[in-house]
């Protein structure tokens, strides 16, 4: 395990919320908040200077919002885990955040210990999602699944959607089957295709309802210990 700490970026707009989700970062030894922003056009700019090993967003935040900014954050492929705490679960937000690439939606309403794991989770490149959120997104997989099959992905794309459940980013996962990073890409759109997916972590969880990934090998969910 490294010995240096996560660092932090942490966005809200609301100053006495936010200070109180640093007081609960604090605590955890292995976690540095380097930067706070109050909207999300402050929070872009700390991304860019700083490069924080995660962003933690909220949804609603004046001039950008959390997911805006999550969209920044993948079309210009900075290497930053993205974990949305917001008090919203409507499912435009849930899935909104989702298919803009987030790494975990976690609700305020979670336990320190909770939000501290979170940023952990985020930070070792796992998908987390608070039990709410997955009750949500199950539910939206069950429904897609009545509407139509879902064609069997071939052998090179269940290996790659394997290794993205375990938490591999792309490039991770180009050097574990020598293949490039395009080619993972390339595979990606397939997969999405084929499971009727608009995020890594709905890939993963509609494989996990197929009975194609076990549940102990699937996309991490994060839940109360």
């Amino acid at each position: 395990m490294s010995s240096l700490p996560i660092r932090v970026l942490l966005a809200d707009d609301h100053a006495v919320v936010r200070a109180g989700i640093r007081q609960i970062l604090d605590h955890a030894p292995d976690i540095q908040v380097i930067a706070e922003a109050g909207n999300g056009e402050v929070a872009q700019a700390l991304i860019e200077k700083h490069l924080p090993d995660v962003a933690v967003l909220d949804i609603q935040m004046p001039k950008l919002s959390g997911i805006e900014v999550t969209r920044w954050v993948r079309a210009h492929q900075r290497a930053v885990g993205v974990l949305i705490l917001t008090a919203y679960d409507d499912d435009p937000y849930v899935f909104a955040v989702l298919q803009a690439g987030a790494n975990g939606y976690v609700l305020k309403t979670a336990l320190p210990a909770e939000i501290i794991q979170a940023v952990r989770d985020v930070n070792a490149g796992k998908s987390v999602l608070d039990p709410a959120i997955v009750q949500k997104v199950m539910a939206h997989i069950s429904g897609g699944q009545t509407q139509a099959p879902v064609e069997q992905l071939t052998e090179r794309e269940m290996e790659v959607l394997t290794l993205v459940g375990r938490g591999y980013t792309n490039k991770a996962i180009g050097i574990q089957l020598s293949i490039s990073d395009r080619t993972v890409q390339g595979h990606l759109a397939k997969i999405f295709n084929k499971l009727q997916a608009a995020s890594r972590t709905e890939a993963v969880m509609r494989a996990v309802s197929l009975g194609w990934l076990p549940p102990d090998l699937g996309t991490p969910i994060h839940t109360q210990s």
